[in-house]
């Protein structure tokens, strides 16, 4: 599946910003097998006194920008053509739950994909008995990884409801799990702290999700919005599993990968320091067009 991809993400400040520093994971990356890249160019506005585009420890792009001179406001403009491949189903050759940990001893590798980096506390995301205790009364004995994963992130989604309005970027799982309610980020970052506390490694991928109208609406531009799923080690058999609890689901063809991580704060879209007064204002607006969707389709502009 080809779909064009246009972000865009506005700041404005009250007071002009100085010394303004922001590191960006908005580019896609080719991931073998699963997603290809045929073009992408991010543009900021104004233009940065520093930039530096590099790829960190998981294999991420990420671009650093500065500016030195008072600013008061940021435009980051993404456009990218990314081709998503369907993953053929594979059979559950998971171990049981209570003997994944053999095989990720079994793995003698600190590489990026190594599931060592996925099993404990992570800068955002701690085990806690709650959602440890949860994910406990779900799988049951013999149970395999890959119907753990699925198990768990199910009961979410039937358990949790989506509500933009009770959690903000910075609220911690245990507070979103206790009020039931969130957004991807939360169900997201509590799938992986319920999976973690019972042995499963996991992590959290950033990108975008392709969204339809509701039947006989056109597509509204600006609708589409960036995304949030978990990532699983199930076992040297089959290696990492995706699956999206906000929605039910294996993350398939409707799914663009920007970045992977341990949590947010690896894959943070945006993150930045800067010296100013005041408070500042953010717009986001994020379009995933089909390529077969011929009378919406812009061409993505450039290559990196």
């Amino acid at each position: 599946m080809l779909y064009d991809i246009r972000l865009l993400i506005e700041y404005s400040y009250a007071v002009s910003s100085d010394h303004l520093r922001n590191l960006v994971r908005l580019l896609p990356c080719d991931i073998p097998g699963r997603q290809r890249v045929l073009s992408r160019h991010l543009t900021v506005e104004p233009a940065a006194d520093e930039r530096r585009d590099a790829l960190d420890f998981f294999g991420n792009a990420m671009t650093t920008v500065a500016w030195h001179a008072p600013i008061d406001s940021v435009a980051l403009q993404l456009m990218a053509r990314v081709e998503r491949r369907a993953v053929p189903q594979r059979l559950d050759l998971s171990p049981p739950v209570e003997l994944l940990e053999e095989d990720i001893a079994s793995v003698q590798t600190l590489g990026p994909e190594a599931p060592h980096h996925y099993r404990g506390a992570s800068p955002r995301i701690r085990p806690f008995p709650e959602a440890t205790a949860y994910a406990r009364a779900l799988i049951r004995p013999g149970m395999t990884a890959l119907q753990g994963v699925e198990a768990v992130g199910r009961a979410l989604n039937r358990d949790m409801k989506f509500d933009s309005k009770a959690t903000t970027v910075e609220t911690p799982p245990a507070e979103a799990f206790a009020k039931r309610r969130g957004v991807c980020q939360d169900f997201t970052q509590i799938m992986i702290a319920a999976l973690r506390g019972v042995g499963i490694p996991s992590g959290y991928v950033s990108g975008f999700l392709r969204t339809f109208p509701p039947p006989g609406q056109p597509r509204l531009e600006g609708a589409d919005a960036m995304h949030a799923w978990v990532r699983a080690w199930v076992g040297k058999e089959i290696g990492w599993v995706e699956f999206d609890p906000t929605n039910d689901q294996y993350a398939g063809l409707d799914y663009v990968t920007v970045a992977y991580g341990r949590d947010y704060s690896d894959v943070a879209p945006v993150r930045g320091v800067m010296r100013t007064a005041g408070g500042h204002e953010s717009r986001q607006a994020v379009d995933v067009i089909p390529l077969d969707d011929e009378e919406q389709l812009t061409p993505a502009q450039g290559s990196e």
